[in-house]
Protein backbone atom coordinates (compact mmCIF):
# COMPACT_ATOMS: atom_id res chain seq x y z
CA UNK A 1 0.00 0.00 0.00
CA UNK A 2 0.98 3.50 -0.43
CA UNK A 3 1.20 4.16 3.10
CA UNK A 4 3.63 1.12 3.53
CA UNK A 5 5.96 2.97 0.92
CA UNK A 6 5.84 6.46 2.65
CA UNK A 7 6.53 4.78 5.97
CA UNK A 8 9.39 2.80 4.84
CA UNK A 9 10.69 5.86 2.93
CA UNK A 10 10.89 7.37 6.44
CA UNK A 11 12.33 4.55 8.43
CA UNK A 12 16.49 4.36 9.03
CA UNK A 13 18.60 2.06 7.55
CA UNK A 14 18.11 -0.86 10.38
CA UNK A 15 14.54 -0.62 9.89
CA UNK A 16 14.30 -1.31 6.17
CA UNK A 17 14.03 -5.01 6.48
CA UNK A 18 11.10 -4.85 8.68
CA UNK A 19 7.26 -5.82 7.33
CA UNK A 20 4.04 -6.49 8.98
CA UNK A 21 3.03 -9.08 11.32
CA UNK A 22 0.07 -9.73 8.76
CA UNK A 23 -0.91 -9.84 5.30
CA UNK A 24 -4.38 -8.35 4.33
CA UNK A 25 -5.63 -11.60 3.63
CA UNK A 26 -4.82 -12.43 7.51
CA UNK A 27 -7.03 -9.74 8.87
CA UNK A 28 -10.51 -9.15 9.19
CA UNK A 29 -12.04 -8.23 6.06
CA UNK A 30 -13.49 -4.91 6.37
CA UNK A 31 -15.60 -5.36 3.56
CA UNK A 32 -18.01 -8.18 4.86
CA UNK A 33 -18.18 -6.38 8.42
CA UNK A 34 -18.22 -2.81 7.58
CA UNK A 35 -21.42 -1.12 5.90
CA UNK A 36 -20.40 0.37 2.43
CA UNK A 37 -19.97 3.93 1.97
CA UNK A 38 -23.41 5.98 1.95
CA UNK A 39 -24.60 6.51 -1.44
CA UNK A 40 -24.61 9.95 -2.65
CA UNK A 41 -28.33 9.99 -2.82
CA UNK A 42 -28.95 9.65 1.24
CA UNK A 43 -29.06 11.64 4.28
CA UNK A 44 -25.49 10.07 5.31
CA UNK A 45 -23.98 11.55 2.42
CA UNK A 46 -25.88 15.22 3.09
CA UNK A 47 -24.16 14.77 6.26
CA UNK A 48 -20.98 14.30 4.76
CA UNK A 49 -20.65 17.23 2.79
CA UNK A 50 -21.76 19.12 5.68
CA UNK A 51 -18.80 17.63 7.74
CA UNK A 52 -16.65 18.47 4.35
CA UNK A 53 -18.04 22.11 4.41
CA UNK A 54 -17.46 22.04 8.54
CA UNK A 55 -13.79 20.75 8.29
CA UNK A 56 -13.02 23.63 5.35
CA UNK A 57 -14.27 26.42 7.76
CA UNK A 58 -11.92 24.96 10.44
CA UNK A 59 -9.40 25.58 8.47
CA UNK A 60 -9.54 29.37 9.88
CA UNK A 61 -8.57 28.00 13.34
CA UNK A 62 -4.29 28.32 12.50
CA UNK A 63 -3.47 26.03 15.43
CA UNK A 64 -5.92 23.31 14.28
CA UNK A 65 -4.67 23.72 10.77
CA UNK A 66 -0.92 23.11 11.92
CA UNK A 67 -2.30 20.42 13.96
CA UNK A 68 -3.73 18.67 10.69
CA UNK A 69 -1.22 19.41 8.06
CA UNK A 70 1.47 17.38 11.07
CA UNK A 71 -1.37 15.06 10.94
CA UNK A 72 -1.05 14.69 7.14
CA UNK A 73 2.28 13.08 7.50
CA UNK A 74 2.02 9.18 7.39
CA UNK A 75 4.76 7.73 9.84
CA UNK A 76 5.39 6.14 12.61
CA UNK A 77 7.70 8.73 13.55
CA UNK A 78 4.78 11.26 13.16
CA UNK A 79 3.01 9.13 15.34
CA UNK A 80 6.12 8.77 17.99
CA UNK A 81 5.31 12.85 18.09
CA UNK A 82 2.15 13.70 18.28
CA UNK A 83 1.77 11.43 21.06
CA UNK A 84 4.43 11.80 23.13
CA UNK A 85 2.58 14.66 25.40
CA UNK A 86 -0.62 12.29 25.86
CA UNK A 87 1.36 9.50 27.03
CA UNK A 88 3.58 11.66 29.25
CA UNK A 89 6.64 9.80 27.52
CA UNK A 90 9.40 11.20 24.55
CA UNK A 91 8.15 8.50 21.71
CA UNK A 92 10.44 7.85 19.72
CA UNK A 93 13.30 4.70 18.25
CA UNK A 94 16.38 6.38 20.40
CA UNK A 95 14.45 6.93 23.59
CA UNK A 96 12.06 4.35 23.99
CA UNK A 97 12.73 1.32 21.21
CA UNK A 98 10.76 -0.83 22.42
CA UNK A 99 7.75 0.77 22.35
CA UNK A 100 9.19 2.50 18.72
CA UNK A 101 9.33 -1.33 17.43
CA UNK A 102 5.54 -2.17 19.07
CA UNK A 103 4.69 0.68 17.33
CA UNK A 104 6.10 0.40 14.06
CA UNK A 105 4.94 -3.54 13.24
CA UNK A 106 1.76 -3.23 14.85
CA UNK A 107 1.22 -0.10 12.81
CA UNK A 108 2.50 -1.57 9.53
CA UNK A 109 0.27 -4.74 10.55
CA UNK A 110 -2.97 -2.45 11.48
CA UNK A 111 -2.39 -0.64 8.25
CA UNK A 112 -3.33 -3.83 6.32
CA UNK A 113 -7.29 -3.65 6.87
CA UNK A 114 -7.97 -1.10 4.80
CA UNK A 115 -6.84 -2.16 1.71
CA UNK A 116 -9.44 -4.58 0.82
CA UNK A 117 -12.18 -1.76 0.98
CA UNK A 118 -10.09 0.88 -0.59
CA UNK A 119 -9.87 -1.34 -3.46
CA UNK A 120 -13.13 -2.38 -3.66
CA UNK A 121 -15.31 0.41 -3.23
CA UNK A 122 -12.31 3.00 -4.81
CA UNK A 123 -14.57 5.29 -3.43
CA UNK A 124 -13.99 9.29 -4.59
CA UNK A 125 -12.13 11.89 -2.07
CA UNK A 126 -13.88 14.81 -1.21
CA UNK A 127 -10.96 17.06 -2.68
CA UNK A 128 -11.73 15.35 -6.33
CA UNK A 129 -15.29 15.38 -5.71
CA UNK A 130 -15.60 19.01 -5.15
CA UNK A 131 -12.54 20.01 -7.28
CA UNK A 132 -11.50 21.88 -4.26
CA UNK A 133 -8.07 22.17 -2.79
CA UNK A 134 -6.70 20.45 0.00
CA UNK A 135 -3.96 20.85 2.76
CA UNK A 136 -1.63 19.47 1.42
CA UNK A 137 -1.32 20.07 -2.13
CA UNK A 138 1.66 17.89 -2.98
CA UNK A 139 -0.30 14.16 -1.46
CA UNK A 140 -2.83 15.24 -4.20
CA UNK A 141 -2.25 13.56 -7.38
CA UNK A 142 -0.73 10.32 -5.56
CA UNK A 143 -4.25 10.11 -3.70
CA UNK A 144 -6.32 10.95 -6.48
CA UNK A 145 -7.07 7.91 -7.94
CA UNK A 146 -6.62 5.67 -4.20
CA UNK A 147 -10.10 4.55 -2.61
CA UNK A 148 -11.17 7.73 -0.24
CA UNK A 149 -12.93 4.52 2.16
CA UNK A 150 -11.83 3.85 4.75
CA UNK A 151 -9.82 6.19 5.90
CA UNK A 152 -5.76 4.53 5.79
CA UNK A 153 -4.50 7.88 8.55
CA UNK A 154 -7.48 7.33 10.88
CA UNK A 155 -6.53 3.93 10.74
CA UNK A 156 -2.84 4.52 11.70
CA UNK A 157 -3.92 7.63 14.41
CA UNK A 158 -6.80 5.37 16.19
CA UNK A 159 -4.73 1.86 15.89
CA UNK A 160 -2.06 4.08 17.59
CA UNK A 161 -4.35 5.68 20.25
CA UNK A 162 -5.06 2.37 21.37
CA UNK A 163 -1.75 0.75 21.80
CA UNK A 164 -0.66 3.12 23.78
CA UNK A 165 -3.76 3.14 25.69
CA UNK A 166 -2.97 -0.48 26.81
CA UNK A 167 0.42 0.69 27.75
CA UNK A 168 -0.35 3.66 29.47
CA UNK A 169 -4.25 3.09 30.68
CA UNK A 170 -4.13 5.86 33.14
CA UNK A 171 -3.50 8.46 30.30
CA UNK A 172 -6.37 6.92 28.29
CA UNK A 173 -8.27 10.08 28.22
CA UNK A 174 -5.67 12.37 26.75
CA UNK A 175 -4.46 9.48 24.38
CA UNK A 176 -8.05 8.45 22.69
CA UNK A 177 -8.66 12.01 22.44
CA UNK A 178 -5.35 13.17 20.25
CA UNK A 179 -6.04 9.59 18.63
CA UNK A 180 -9.78 11.02 17.59
CA UNK A 181 -8.36 14.29 16.95
CA UNK A 182 -5.87 12.48 14.05
CA UNK A 183 -8.90 11.42 12.27
CA UNK A 184 -10.86 14.35 12.46
CA UNK A 185 -7.75 16.12 10.47
CA UNK A 186 -8.41 14.43 7.43
CA UNK A 187 -11.58 15.79 7.01
CA UNK A 188 -10.02 18.90 7.66
CA UNK A 189 -7.30 18.19 5.18
CA UNK A 190 -10.14 17.67 2.56
CA UNK A 191 -8.77 13.87 1.72
CA UNK A 192 -11.74 12.49 3.55
CA UNK A 193 -15.34 12.12 4.38
CA UNK A 194 -16.81 11.50 7.58
CA UNK A 195 -17.82 8.14 6.85
CA UNK A 196 -14.57 7.00 5.78
CA UNK A 197 -12.80 8.16 9.05
CA UNK A 198 -16.20 6.74 11.05
CA UNK A 199 -15.51 3.32 9.27
CA UNK A 200 -11.67 3.32 9.64
CA UNK A 201 -11.82 4.15 13.57
CA UNK A 202 -14.20 0.82 13.41
CA UNK A 203 -11.77 -1.08 11.42
CA UNK A 204 -8.96 0.01 13.31
CA UNK A 205 -10.31 -1.26 16.15
CA UNK A 206 -10.76 -5.20 14.50
CA UNK A 207 -6.87 -5.16 13.16
CA UNK A 208 -6.14 -4.15 16.65
CA UNK A 209 -8.21 -6.94 18.26
CA UNK A 210 -6.30 -9.51 15.58
CA UNK A 211 -3.23 -8.32 16.25
CA UNK A 212 -3.28 -8.84 19.79
CA UNK A 213 -3.76 -12.97 18.81
CA UNK A 214 -0.41 -12.72 16.97
CA UNK A 215 2.70 -14.32 19.34
CA UNK A 216 5.26 -12.35 17.51
CA UNK A 217 3.23 -8.90 18.61
CA UNK A 218 2.39 -10.17 22.15
CA UNK A 219 6.12 -10.34 22.50
CA UNK A 220 6.40 -7.28 21.43
CA UNK A 221 4.47 -5.65 23.57
CA UNK A 222 5.71 -7.55 26.46
CA UNK A 223 8.46 -5.35 26.31
CA UNK A 224 6.75 -2.46 25.47
CA UNK A 225 5.38 -2.57 28.45
CA UNK A 226 8.03 -3.30 30.62
CA UNK A 227 10.05 -0.49 28.98
CA UNK A 228 6.88 1.64 29.86
CA UNK A 229 6.78 0.95 33.53
CA UNK A 230 10.62 1.60 33.92
CA UNK A 231 10.64 5.18 32.77
CA UNK A 232 7.13 5.55 34.27
CA UNK A 233 7.58 3.56 37.19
Amino acid sequence: MRHIAFLLALLPLAALAQEPLLTPRQMPNAVRFLPPPPDTASAAFAYDRAQYRRGVAERADSARLAIARRDAVWSVETVCREFSEPVGLELSAEATPAIYRMLLLGLLTTDQVGKLPKDHYNRTRPYVYFGEPTIAPGDEEALRHNGSYPSGHTILGWSAALLLTELAPERADTILARGYMFGQSRVIAGFHWQSDVDAARLAASAAVARLHADRRFQRLMKRARKEYKRLCP
